[in-house]
């Protein structure tokens, strides 16, 4: 996933590769640092053409970083939405987005921090609604079954103690 540059600790790590890059004419190595960093391909062109000053922000580098973890996990259903609650809160919190950009900090270990709460605080799904499934009552039989995602006001505490507490 970070196989040519490594996992990169922060925007400004990005920009100041970014610029010996170009400084030293390395197009073709730009653009390698911008795809595997999941940085659009426009702004590339922008920064080589000189429009923009820098090549990214910490929010489009935390972006990027989700994107290419999201791509490398396959990432899929609820999962997704949840990438997505943790965009819109990089681009509510600036100090979030540093965060989320940091070495170290992964989109699995989020997940796996979130999936691990919901299965610890699920909830028994009544036995009325099981009774209307079609897969669920073929597999689970006369078993209780339970749900267990954490909400999204927990979801939201969880991405804050992840990315900027002391949880790995």
């Amino acid at each position: 996933m970070w196989d040519k540059f490594g996992e990169l600790d922060s925007a400004e790590e990005i920009n100041r590769l970014a610029a010996a890059e170009l400084q030293e004419g390395d197009v073709d190595a730009l653009k390698a640092l911008a795809a595997e960093n999941g940085l659009d391909k426009d702004d590339v062109e922008d920064y080589i053409d000189g429009l923009i000053d820098t090549l990214t922000t910490p929010e489009l580098a935390a972006i990027g970083k989700l994107d290419v973890e999201a791509k490398h996990l396959d990432v899929k259903g609820i999962l997704k939405d949840w990438v997505d609650e943790l965009k819109a809160e990089i681009m509510r919190d600036r100090e979030f987005a540093i965060a989320v950009r940091r070495k170290g900090k992964s989109l699995a270990g989020y997940i796996a921090l979130t999936a691990e709460t919901g299965y610890t605080n699920r909830a028994v799904v009544h036995k009325e609604i099981v009774a209307k499934t079609t897969t669920i009552k073929n597999m689970i039989g006369s078993h209780e079954f339970s749900i267990g995602i954490p909400t999204r006001t927990e979801r939201k505490q969880l991405m804050h103690t992840y990315y900027e507490g002391g949880v790995d």
